[in-house]
């Protein structure tokens, strides 16, 4: 809904992600405040921040997957993870940034449609042991192969991130380029829904078998969807091996795709909003939680302390339970209420 007022001329500028001044005011204050805030914190914060980029590029490709085609996906993790060794694979043959980023999303496409031929044409649970087949394999295949191709139990060394022969070695430095991935990424990710191929996902996820009489090939775009999702993964995991500097099976596991799909329930499903909505909210609360820990353990309260580490999946868990109950359509929604009452505003609502 549009504040009262606001006409538009043309179908491009009805259709346009930003579609008022304010709107775009909005985004610019945002982008400009995500380019000055590591001058206003310290190498902490940056590091979370960096983190939270990283995984919010993982989520979008979630999105794609779980929100917009409706196919459940419990690898996402194992997908990163992908990206991860064949960044650092193609950065140790020398390779600069620009083709490892590419073709690490590729490589992990490629390989994601593996596990989606099976995957497209099952639904519901089956669907999901079927994702759950391809977290399983990712270790045993990597543990299977010759240590000289992937490292084995050991793990890989990553080359530097260097541009331009300059090399990207401080936080700040590494933050300003995983933020300039991240606006790239939010930008694909908001404008799949108004392309022809984010339609049909979005027909196929609403009713597939109408979206087959309409003339859509399903089972092309189930494919195309965890071949789409995959390249977010690829690029966040060659993200995750340059932050890292060092990549492992350890780094990839079940766990981590549960918690990329957490974030995309809480934030909400059907949106990229939800994407932003879910990595922010659960990245502070347990950066907030794992901070009064800390604080505990330093008043020489170890006992404390411990029990909230240990207690933080516990608190995170509940937090996604509680927005299935009480909130099944995410924080997404919320917002949207909330922007919706402030436009309206001082009119009520009917």
């Amino acid at each position: 809904m549009l504040p009262t007022g606001i006409q538009f001329s043309s179908y491009s500028a009805e259709a346009g992600l930003l579609k008022t001044g304010r709107a775009k005011i909005g985004v610019a204050l945002l982008v400009a405040f995500l380019a000055l805030a590591p001058l206003l914190s310290g190498p902490y914060l940056v590091g979370i921040a960096t983190q939270m980029f990283i995984t919010l590029i993982a989520v979008y490709g979630l999105h794609v997957t779980v929100g917009m085609a409706g196919q459940i996906n419990i690898a996402q993790s194992a997908f990163v993870g992908i990206g991860a060794f064949a960044a650092a694979k193609f950065g140790s043959m020398g390779l600069p940034f620009w083709a490892v980023i590419p073709l690490s999303a590729l490589a992990t496409g490629a390989i994601s449609v593996l596990f989606a031929l099976p995957a497209a044409r099952v639904k519901g649970f089956y669907l999901a042991l079927t994702t759950l087949a391809a977290q399983v394999l990712f270790p045993i295949v990597i543990l299977g192969l010759p240590q000289e191709w992937l490292g084995g139990l050991v793990g890989m060394p990553v080359a530097p991130l260097s541009i331009g022969g300059y090399s990207i070695a401080s936080p700040k430095q590494f933050y300003y380029f995983t933020l300039v991935l991240v606006l790239l990424a939010t930008y694909a990710a908001f404008n799949l829904h108004r392309s022809r191929f984010g339609r049909a996902l979005m027909a196929v996820r609403d009713n597939d078998v109408a979206a087959e009489v309409m003339g859509i090939p399903v089972l092309r775009y189930k494919i195309m969807a965890f071949f789409t999702g995959s390249l977010f993964a690829g690029v966040a995991g060659a993200c995750t091996a340059w932050f890292l500097q060092y990549v492992t099976i350890e780094s990839f596991t079940l766990f981590a795709s549960v918690w990329y799909l957490g974030m995309l329930i809480v934030g909400g499903v059907h949106s990229p909003v939800g994407a932003i909505l879910g990595v922010l909210f659960i990245t502070i609360f347990q950066e907030s939680l794992h901070e009064i820990a800390t604080l505990v353990m330093r008043g020489q309260s170890h006992a404390i302390g411990g029990t909230i580490f240990a207690a933080t999946n516990i608190v995170l868990g509940a937090c996604i339970l509680l927005a299935l109950i009480f909130e099944p359509r995410g924080l997404a929604h919320r917002w949207s209420v909330l922007r919706t009452a402030f436009q309206l505003w001082p009119f009520p609502r009917q």
